[in-house]
């Protein structure tokens, strides 16, 4: 299975578009660390495309999305030869994309120019490197290139200091310290300086953006060397002990585990079908789902659990997990979690948990610390999620106590809870003098709904009661006009004049059309305050059926979603963005599961491709291979809270779901043809299943469904129990 994974999938991107924006990790599943080949080191966050032929080195990455940029990077770049400046342009070397090595545990390039084997492979805290000198006579050896202040010991074969650079953290003098342990002693060790070469005849070195080179012994043969590599961002002895814990280990032991994590993984799904492509893409969207949140903690001396808190600048115990943006994964890879992952989802909210010990404010975009990009508190749909499944049952009073600071408190810092919190309360929505206050409102008229799930569990009846009622304020912003939400002012005045295809402002990363149905726990609430089924059918109708225009009024520039909605041609569904994510679902609430199939089957099949253009825009974290996984199993999400999965039209023959449970869900398609849009019959156990979503709860008991698909899609009468989870009828 590894050996289908091409990690490239989805890289070839630029800032203009984005056909996934992924990089091509190699490592372990959430590894602390991962490594990539740079092709590009000038080109900002873009630093990989996978159609270059240049090799820079190994990059050690913490890069979660190009808008966030890396922290704590460096390069590895071996060389061969005479060296006579430092800078990657003078040194690097072609290579062949298209014999290299990409995948998951794995990486492997041939350098032309200095005609050497690179090859790599991951563990949590670091990597093992081997280097094949194939130039005899010739100078073996590599450059550790950054930027940013740092510091260097040799100590015969090991090398020891640190690095600092990031795009955004607490700590302005955030470290990372390594820990290198070398096969060969270094014979030389040097620096440029004044356009020359120095070596450098002291054992410590101190260097503002280091490009430091190292020399073994030239000997008349190929000369194969391996280095391994671990990281801290604790201290120097950590990142010794993590070395010392991996240095005794041979390449191969190295790979093989890496590969047997991945294997754990992705074997948790087991799918069969005649479409290999197809086949392949999904374990490309498994691949994917489980490499984010990056593991921030770190195991000590005593082997417990331990992580640098970056406000404080101190070492903290439990877990802690970074290179997270909840408005994102939210929807989609914690729900996955849910089923096949749950160990990994309760530890993650306890690192979660430890976040807002350590800032007092549940996190929002973690990268290291608290980034506070994107509308909303979104990381109140995955604890109410874990709420209703029973993950984490004993954390949730004080994930309560927390969710309830942010809603009621505002933090004083643009970067940490709600903004306009305060005029939220008072008036029941988000003014329109706040940036993005229409898709504020509605994520915070969800996360007050995520509390009152939470305070259900508790049986916390007064709080629930209060939760329930102000989750229902998104409906303040409800115009009957435009069959959208249309921001107003703190006079409750609409805004005036009004353009439902203008992106920006009071939308987030789209218009009105992309953001107006947002209120995942009260679908039929909505559909009422629209004039009921029949024309919430037409709205939805339209914006599927509209010419996916756009007008750049909030950013006066075309941004990337924008190039990609009008690129694939699906109405006005942004499948490139989140927001999109649940709109072809939204006609399951009006009762036409065939329209919600059809959208799906056609999305499922021709915005995403297997290869370096695999995505319908950012992938997110994992986010956008959750989706896909989760509706080519014929199910998807829509209201993390609820308990409940909306239906949709599964891709494959078969699906065998391994639950973390210990139990199995079976997923068949029955008929299963391209040309099959819909299903005629549904089945759970064997027996006719009329509702249009499946219950957590049942699934988790192990199960087995089927869906018969046909051509035409069958007439049937929905009744109001059998329409997916609202909280008002």
């Amino acid at each position: 299975m590894l050996h289908t994974i091409d990690t490239r999938h989805g890289t070839a991107n630029q800032h203009s578009y984005s056909n996934g924006n992924t990089l091509p990790f190699t490592g372990v599943p959430f590894a602390s660390n991962y490594f990539c080949v740079q092709t590009n080191g000038d080109n900002g966050s873009w630093w990989f495309h996978p159609e270059d032929r240049v090799f820079q080195g190994f990059r050690l990455t913490h890069q979660p999305s190009p808008w966030m940029g890396d922290f704590s990077h460096l390069v590895i770049a071996p060389i061969s030869g005479n060296v006579t400046k430092t800078e990657s342009y003078f040194n690097q070397s072609s290579y062949r994309p298209e014999e290299a090595t990409f995948q998951p545990h794995y990486l492997k390039a041939y350098t032309e120019r200095h005609r050497i084997l690179n090859e790599l492979t991951g563990f949590t805290y670091g990597g093992h490197f081997k280097f094949t000198y194939e130039r005899k006579n010739e100078t073996p050896g590599f450059f550790i290139r950054s930027v940013g202040p740092s510091s260097f010991k040799k100590e015969g074969n090991l090398i020891t200091g640190y690095i600092s650079n990031f795009a955004g953290s607490e700590d302005k003098d955030l470290k990372m310290y390594i820990a290198l342990s070398i096969s060969e002693d270094v014979t030389s060790w040097q620096i440029s300086e004044k356009d020359e070469m120095k070596t450098l005849s002291e054992n410590d070195v101190s260097l503002t953006d280091p490009s430091l080179y190292l020399t073994f012994k030239t000997e008349n043969k190929i000369k194969e060397v391996e280095m391994i590599l671990a990281t801290s961002f604790i201290s120097p002895e950590q990142a010794e002990l993590n070395l010392s814990r991996e240095v005794n280990k041979t390449f191969k032991e190295h790979k093989d585990e890496a590969a047997d994590k991945w294997l754990n993984y992705l074997n948790r799904i087991e799918v069969e079908d005649k479409n290999q492509k197809n086949v392949d893409l999904f374990y490309q969207m498994m691949y994917r789902s489980f490499l984010f949140p990056q593991t921030w903690h770190e195991i000590d001396e005593n082997n417990e659990k331990v992580h640098y808190d970056t406000l404080s600048k101190t070492v903290k115990s439990g877990p802690y997990y970074t290179n997270n943006g909840f408005w994102d994964t939210c929807r989609t890879i914690y729900p996955l979690y849910s089923l096949i992952a749950t160990d990994e989802y309760e530890d993650m909210l306890e690192g979660f948990y430890n976040a807002y010990q350590n800032s007092g404010y549940l996190p929002k975009w973690l990268s290291p610390d608290e980034r506070g990009l994107m509308p909303g508190t979104l990381i109140d749909a995955v604890i109410a999620d874990a709420a209703v499944k029973g993950i984490a049952s004993e954390k949730m009073p004080n994930f309560l106590e927390a969710m309830i600071k942010a809603a009621t408190t505002n933090s004083g810092k643009d970067n940490y809870g709600r903004q306009g919190t305060k005029d939220y309360l008072k008036y029941g929505y988000v003014p329109s003098h706040y940036h993005e206050s229409v898709n504020h409102t509605q994520d915070y008229a969800y996360s007050d709904f995520c509390i009152s799930r939470v305070a259900d569990v508790l049986n916390d009846t007064p709080t629930k009661v209060e939760y329930e009622k102000q989750s229902l304020n998104y409906r303040n912003l409800v115009d009957t006009e435009f069959g959208v939400l249309r921001a107003k002012d703190a006079d409750g005045t609409p805004k005036t004049p009004f353009n439902p295809y203008a992106w920006g402002c009071d939308y987030a990363e789209g218009s009105a059309y992309q953001n107006s149905f947002a209120a995942f726990h009260d679908y039929q609430g909505l559909i009422k305050a629209h004039g009921g089924k029949e024309k919430f059918t037409e709205i939805m109708t339209e914006l599927c059926n509209s010419y996916p225009i756009f007008d750049v009024d909030g950013y006066g520039f075309e941004i990337h979603e924008m190039s990609e909605m009008a690129a694939i041609d699906f109405g006005q569904i942004a499948i490139s963005n989140q927001p999109s994510f649940h709109l072809p679902h939204l006609f399951n609430y009006v009762g036409q599961l065939s329209t919600t199939q059809h959208i799906l089957k056609e999305l499922m099949t021709r915005a995403f491709e297997l290869g370096f253009r695999g995505y319908p825009g950012d992938e997110d974290n994992g986010s956008m291979s959750a989706w896909f996984i989760f509706n080519s199993l014929g199910m998807y999400p829509v209201t993390p809270g609820s308990g409940e999965y909306s239906i949709g039209v599964p891709l494959f023959d078969k699906v065998t779901v391994h639950l973390a449970n210990g139990k199995d869900l079976t997923i068949r398609g029955n008929n299963n043809v391209p040309q099959y849009h819909y299903s005629k019959e549904i089945r759970v156990n064997g027996e006719k299943h009329n509702p249009l979503f499946f219950k957590h709860a049942d699934l988790m008991k192990g199960a087995e469904v089927e869906f018969d698909l046909c051509l035409v899609p069958p007439v049937v009468k929905y009744g109001e129990e059998d329409l997916p989870y609202s909280l008002t009828k």
